[in-house]
């Protein structure tokens, strides 16, 4: 462990244990301070969660493993190996693609099998993989670019960008020019694969009509670094880094839910939990996103809340899990079943804010890698439509996600999941309002801020408040964003801001 001076002697207190709190407190206590979590629910994980019903495993939040360095990278800074407390497996195909048309296309990172899925599309398959090649060539440049320094560096603003990268490299090298869906016509011919390459918007719950063009950097996190499962199931990463807390002497208080984080001047020194209780720090390292800790922890007035505005929330989701008496051996792990007007799915979810008619679904089947996640013979299907998050002042009701879900399952049983309603056993649904009391989310979004460049660029909310120096914040709604990779990434950049800013005042 390094020990940075006097740190043994501050004390940060870390409101929620996310994937973001959870990395900077293992980030920070790797350093040397005294760090101590403060829990509302009984178990760690935040919205990687988890609920077991009759025999079927559900994950309730992210089910994709990807940029497995951004992990390890955590465990090194507690000097520990990751593979002993995580195991990995590989998913292959990484996507399985359903169109209404009947047919499908998987996405593979070896070359020969994705060669021979394109020659399932209409044309010439050399020219379709030339296609990919020259998207691909083109996304791995933005991947690179914005990796040199928004992620490894861990920048929060247009300034800190204008530094690092200079006028050049910003302004002429990234592509935020045009829209991520703008891009990606210019490489592809086929609609298909426009489809498919404008879903992987899905990583950050936003629109690819609104998303600029380097967020097309997101399909080399897959075709590069690999799609991976958590081996027992996406909650073992969580058990993982709690069995780290421990390793590290990391207390967490569970069932405890933050009231206020109390001040003192222009600075932070504590939080108040519900039972009345207090616990004073030097630093405040909040997990709830920026918009809700702001209002809800810190009573915040309308003038400053306005200066939030810009950071609204991603969508969120109709979250559906299904057991069933039967196995239906079309699905991969991972499938996407795609809306027949995909722009007009966005523009519904993201420019009016209304339940999509005809949503993109994605749909997870776990036992295709871990037959363990549902009774023999059966199985275990996680369905997601992306929807707008809460309206405070016109809010769906109950009745109108229930409709939305039939709506879902009538789609699924059209493109081929034939009698699903017959088959299901078991059945489960969370709506944005079971999100957002579960996890403090901000209007139930599931991804943090929203990434549109009209509206904040796609720039999160600072890591660090600019109001109270020794507040800081870590997940979804903060730089990087959404995502368990930025998450992870998130907690280790809040603890080197913290790490500078105690250096600098010590």
């Amino acid at each position: 462990m390094i020990s940075l001076p006097n740190a043994e002697k501050k004390t940060v207190i870390v409101i929620g244990s996310g994937l973001g709190g959870l990395s900077a407190a293992i980030s920070l206590r790797s350093q040397g301070f005294n760090v101590e979590i403060i829990e509302k629910n009984e178990k760690v994980g935040g919205k990687l969660n988890f609920l077991d019903i009759e025999g079927f495993g559900f994950d309730l939040g992210p089910s994709i493993f990807t940029l497995p360095q951004f992990f390890e990278s955590l465990f090194e800074r507690a000097g520990r190996k990751m593979s002993d407390y995580v195991t990995l497996e590989k998913v292959t195909p990484h996507w399985r693609n359903f169109f209404e048309d009947g047919s499908f296309i998987d996405l593979y990172e070896e070359d020969d099998r994705m060669r021979g899925e394109l020659a399932k599309l209409e044309g010439v398959a050399e020219e379709h993989w030339r296609d990919l090649q020259s998207f691909l060539d083109y996304a791995r440049k933005q991947y690179h670019l914005v990796d040199d320094g928004y992620f490894d560096k861990g920048l929060d603003t247009v300034w800190e960008m204008i530094r690092h990268y200079g006028l050049f490299r910003l302004g002429l090298k990234m592509d935020h020019r045009n829209t991520m869906a703008g891009s990606i016509e210019k490489y592809f011919k086929d609609e298909k694969l426009r489809r498919i390459f404008e879903y992987f918007i899905k990583y950050v719950g936003s629109s690819a009509i609104d998303a600029p063009g380097y967020m097309n950097l997101m399909p080399i996190i897959q075709f590069d670094y690999g799609l991976w499962y958590v081996e027992g199931g996406m909650y073992n990463l969580a058990r993982g880094l709690e069995k780290l807390l421990e390793d590290l002497n990391i207390p967490v208080t569970y069932d405890s839910e933050v009231r206020q984080i109390t001040r003192a001047g222009k600075l932070v020194n504590g939080v108040e939990l519900q039972d009345g209780s207090t616990r004073f720090a030097d630093y405040v390292v909040c997990n709830m996103e920026v918009i809700p800790a702001y209002k809800n922890l810190l009573n915040e007035e309308p003038k400053f809340m306005r200066k939030l505005e810009k950071f609204e929330p991603a969508c969120s989701g109709l979250v559906i899990h299904l057991g069933t008496d039967k196995v239906y051996d079309q699905l991969a792990h991972h499938n996407f079943f795609f809306s027949k007007n995909q722009q007009k799915h966005f523009h519904s979810v993201f420019q009016e804010g209304k339940l999509p008619e005809d949503p993109t679904i994605y749909l997870v089947a776990p036992t295709r890698t871990d037959p363990s996640k549902a009774p023999e013979g059966c199985d275990n299907i996680k369905i997601l439509p992306h929807i707008p998050p809460i309206n405070p002042d016109n809010p769906y009701t109950h009745e109108d996600y229930m409709k939305l879900k039939e709506r879902v399952i009538d789609k699924l049983e059209r493109m081929g999941l034939a009698d699903l309603r017959k088959h299901t056993v078991v059945e489960d649904v969370l709506t944005p309002f079971d999100i957002e009391k579960m996890y403090n989310s901000n209007r139930g979004s599931i991804y943090g801020v929203v990434s549109d460049w009209k509206k904040n660029q796609a720039f999160k909310a600072p890591k660090q408040s600019k109001k109270y120096r020794n507040l800081f914040f870590t997940g979804g709604s903060v730089n990087p964003g959404g995502g368990m990779p930025m998450a992870i990434l998130c907690g280790q950049k809040v603890s080197d801001r913290l790490v500078d800013y105690h250096k600098a005042t010590t």
